[in-house]
């Protein structure tokens, strides 16, 4: 009791001061028509972006590129003539994670504007004729499946026929596992691919960018006779974490990237988006004998 002889306890307490529920934390709006590299942050104007090539004047930095930017950063200028033989992709599985797989290859589709995981062109690159086979991670993954395979394998026949030099740039997440072995099965098919470029005695160089893993590492990717890959491009089979769970170990610093499988003897080198086509061209020459 206090001196007025009323019970403290029965007294009315204010009521407690509630301090305001966080609201979700939300991202500042980007401008329109403006990029923000991905690893620093820096924003550009869209068109100033794409002519650096989507690469990062700040931290050099490269970012993803379509498939069919692809085609045109590599190619001579008005050499490109698309072929990207439409094949109609399997669905042996009838997969369905929520999402039927034919639903989310159309969504794919209409995303990216192409057909499959490939873009494919003739072209050349400083005067040499060649395929160009791009993959584009914006299509479900750049993910290896029936149709893209086949893709693949119709470009290596094209090289063949035409006697021209093949170019790949490899972006992709492996196997496509929405048609199960079907997928698995295209690793061999793009192989005899590349085994018949190498049969007719045609050159092929293998770009590789970030990220290249499974079945498309485990095959064509690495089957070049000159390997190339970006900066910093995250290059393996399994993931790093995967690695990790099944030895018990801890992974090197770097491991799996561009310049750590350089200094291990896995790519011949680690060139620059804005070489990528000085170099490639002065490679072909070589290979095909021009001056």
């Amino acid at each position: 009791m206090d001196s007025t002889g009323v019970a403290v306890s029965a007294r009315r307490q204010p009521p407690a001061r509630r301090l305001p529920t966080p609201g979700p934390q939300l991202r500042p709006v980007a401008p329109v028509g403006t990029v923000a590299c991905p690893s620093c942050g820096r924003r550009f104007v869209s068109d100033r972006y794409q002519e650096l090539l989507n690469v990062c004047s700040g931290c050099g930095h490269h970012g993803p590129v379509s498939a069919p930017d692809r085609i045109e950063q590599l190619a001579d200028p008005g050499s490109v003539e698309r072929d990207d033989h439409a094949t109609t992709p399997r669905d042996p599985l009838r997969f369905d994670d929520g999402v039927p797989y034919p639903e989310r290859l159309a969504r794919a589709r209409e995303r990216t504007g192409l057909d499959e995981a490939f873009a494919i062109a003739r072209a050349s690159i400083d005067e040499v004729p060649v395929v160009l086979a791009c993959m584009d991670f914006a299509f479900l993954g750049g993910s290896l499946g029936s149709a893209s395979g086949a893709m693949f394998a119709a470009a290596c026949d094209d090289a063949v026929a035409e006697g021209r030099a093949l170019v790949s740039v490899c972006t992709s997440g492996g196997a496509r596992m929405q048609e199960g072995i079907a997928s698995l099965a295209q690793m061999a098919r793009c192989s005899a691919g590349v085994h018949a470029v190498k049969g007719a005695g045609l050159p092929y160089i293998s770009i590789l960018g970030d990220p290249c893993f499974g079945g498309v590492t485990a095959s064509f990717a690495v089957q070049a006779d000159v390997i190339l890959a970006e900066p910093q491009a995250r290059i393996g089979f399994a993931g790093g974490r995967v690695i990790e769970q099944a030895t018990h170990d801890r992974l090197p610093e770097g491991f799996q990237t561009a310049e750590f499988l350089l200094t291990h003897g896995m790519l011949d080198a680690v060139v620059e988006r804005r070489e990528l086509r000085d170099l490639s061209g002065r490679l072909l020459r070589l290979f095909t004998g021009r001056s």
